[in-house]
């Protein structure tokens, strides 16, 4: 039977799907995969191999897997040139195949076809064969190989001169799966670290330019992006392999504070509820917009650079040395090298501040832990020093410290539990125990309000007043004595009488009643002259005593403002008063060599109310001060 028959009759027994014809072998692609392995089977169980394979379509039709197959309108799928029977003597030269692992192994050898006698009487010797690809697919797919046969490999074994052994075919894995990320849609999320302009063109490199983003209402911030499964895999036996699923993120879990979710038909996002300052929590990754500034990374000439910031701030680092921060409403709570300067507000220190400062021109300043060589200054607000201040100056209103040691405390009330070698001064100061540090004496000062001035005004009040009596005296002496002249009375009590109408005047007694008048006239104008310099004198005398007055209560309140009171005196302390100006006792933000002049230089106006190594201090201000020898 000639191969062209032979091509005919197998194309007479084909399976449905399988179209054997003149040109080709192909799968009719209009069916469904399952049914076309199905064909394929049914040819290769009837005992046929496809001639002149092609195997990566032949796996594109089957399973899906392979490069896309070139257009054909008539949906057919070209896998081989002929289908032509397999020889029982040459499936005997295929050895049995070893599956593990997801592979599928093959010893290749050489191989030698038995003797045999031809219809002719022709007697052929046993002759060493040669193993065929054709072939070698037919019969693994016999063998349940049916898929991921590795082409280049095997026909390289084949053609092979000596024995190898080859993985014949792989399992095909799934693809990895691409999870569901969270990427950023603003580009104001990103800070920029490049130094700030100043208004006049120039760069200030201690400075960059926008740390701190702030997000506007209804910014979109974040967008979840969905994940994609990976594609499925095949095994070795075509059977499949379920795709890997995507890992999902939850949008949810880094809303914060200020956020909310949108959906809409571009995705899901991250959107600004409200307008505020960008917060990222490093641990937990929640986004939140905060009123107050936040940082976690503390500020130094590598992250920030000095700061100049419009509103609240609240820091989770350290500010370094020399790095400045300037704003209003101000929290740290690392470590302080740098200085801290509000506007307004509280200043907290969570932990030290070290050889810096915390200046606040209008509120409270709090250290939770040890101030060091600061400067501490508030002019309307208290400083409360939970833990030790060392070598300070600390100015403000209130003051109140655990511990203070080597420090100038000015305030206008001071409240210390613990101080040895400062130099302490207000209002009313209270020390539970006091002592001297080393070489560093333990002054306490109490402030009274400086009173030279009210007394010379008194004592000139007192000067001014006693003349004004004196004159009035006087002028009361001469009134008395013109008034008591005989013609003077009768004409005062004449013109006093026709003043009130109870007598009349006849035309005859006119020019009389004028003589008499004339004869009186400089005396009239004395007493007239001194009774009024007597009433603008008293007047004036009353003025200067109601200033009097208001002077001696101003003093006898400064007084009762005033006083100290120290527990226990444990070594040298010595305890005077500081008489000030009400600009100098309130000036809470002079520079601190100031404050260090005034507590620690010698002072020849103040009175010494205690001065000893023992004991204990309590006075008031209305009681009175006596100096002691020093």
């Amino acid at each position: 039977m000639s191969q062209t028959v032979q091509q005919q009759d197998s194309a007479g027994t084909m399976p449905e799907g399988v179209v054997a014809r003149p040109d080709g072998v192909f799968l009719d692609l209009r069916r469904l995969a399952p049914e076309l392995v199905g064909a394929v089977d049914a040819l290769f169980r009837s005992g046929y191999v496809l001639r002149g394979l092609d195997y990566p379509v032949l796996a594109r039709a089957l399973y899906d897997v392979g490069p896309e197959l070139a257009p054909n309108a008539e949906l057919l799928a070209r896998i081989a040139d002929r289908v032509e029977p397999f020889p029982a003597l040459r499936k005997t030269l295929y050895r049995n195949v070893k599956v593990r692992d997801g592979e599928a192994e093959y010893f290749v050898e050489p191989i030698y076809l038995p003797a045999e006698e031809l219809p002719d009487g022709t007697l052929l010797p046993e002759r060493q064969a040669e193993l065929d690809f054709d072939e070698f697919v037919a019969d693994m797919w016999l063998k349940n190989v049916r898929f991921g046969i590795q082409v280049a490999e095997v026909r390289a074994a084949l053609a092979a001169p000596k024995g190898e052994r080859v993985v014949a075919a792989r399992d095909l894995e799934p693809t990895p799966a691409q999870d569901a990320q969270v990427v950023e849609v603003a580009s104001e999320l990103h800070r920029s670290d490049a130094p700030r302009q100043r208004a006049d063109g120039t760069v200030d490199l201690t400075s960059f330019q926008n740390r701190f983003p702030q997000i506007k209402q209804g910014m979109r911030m974040l967008q979840k992006l969905p994940g994609k499964a990976g594609a499925p895999g095949r095994t070795i036996g075509g059977q499949p392999m379920p795709a890997l699923q995507p890992g999902d993120v939850d949008l949810q879990r880094l809303a914060g504070e200020g956020t909310l979710i949108a959906r809409d038909a571009e995705g899901e996002f991250l959107v600004a509820a409200r307008e505020g300052f960008l917060d990222v929590d490093p641990k937990s990754g929640k986004v939140a917009l905060s009123d107050k500034i936040i940082s976690r990374d503390g500020v130094s000439g590598r992250t920030t650079g000095n700061l100049e910031l419009m509103g609240a701030f609240e820091e989770f680092g350290d500010v370094q040395e020399l790095r400045d921060v300037n704003g209003c409403d101000i929290t740290v709570h690392g470590d302080v090298f740098g200085n801290i300067h509000s506007s307004g507000g509280t200043i907290v220190l969570g932990r030290n501040l070290v050889g810096g400062k915390a200046i606040n021109a209008k509120g409270d300043i709090t250290v939770l832990g040890v101030a060091s060589g600061a400067i501490i200054q508030t002019a309307s607000g208290t400083v409360t020093i939970k833990g030790r201040a060392e070598s300070c100056v600390i100015s403000a209103p209130r003051v109140v410290i655990a511990e203070a040691s080597n420090c100038e405390v000015f305030a206008d009330e001071v409240e210390i539990e613990l101080a040895v070698g400062c130099a302490v001064a207000g209002r009313s100061v209270k020390v539970e125990s006091a002592g001297p540090r080393k070489s560093s004496e333990m002054f306490v000062y109490v402030v009274v309000k400086d009173v030279a001035g009210h007394e010379a005004e008194l004592e000139a009040l007192q000067k001014q007043s006693a003349k004004q009596e004196a004159d009035i005296a006087l002028w009361r002496a001469e009134h008395d004595r013109l008034n008591g002249l005989a013609e003077v009375r009768s004409y005062l009590t004449l013109a006093e009488k026709l003043r009130k109408g109870e007598i009349q005047l006849t035309p005859a007694q006119v020019p009389q009643l004028k003589k008499v008048a004339a004869a009186v006239a400089p005396q009239v104008k004395a007493i007239g002259q001194l009774l009024q310099s007597i009433r603008t004198t008293e007047d004036a005398l009353a003025g200067a005593r109601a200033r009097r007055d208001e002077l001696e209560a101003l003093k006898r309140d400064a007084a009762a403002r005033s006083s100290v009171r120290v527990m226990l005196v444990d070594g040298e302390v010595l305890v005077r008063t500081l008489p000030l100006g009400d600009a100098t006792a309130g000036n809470f933000m002079a520079q601190s060599k100031d404050y260090k002049a005034m507590l620690r230089g010698p002072r020849l106006d103040s009175l010494t109310i205690f001065t000893g190594t023992s004991g204990s201090v309590s006075w008031h201000g209305a009681a009175p001060v006596e100096a002691v020898p020093g």
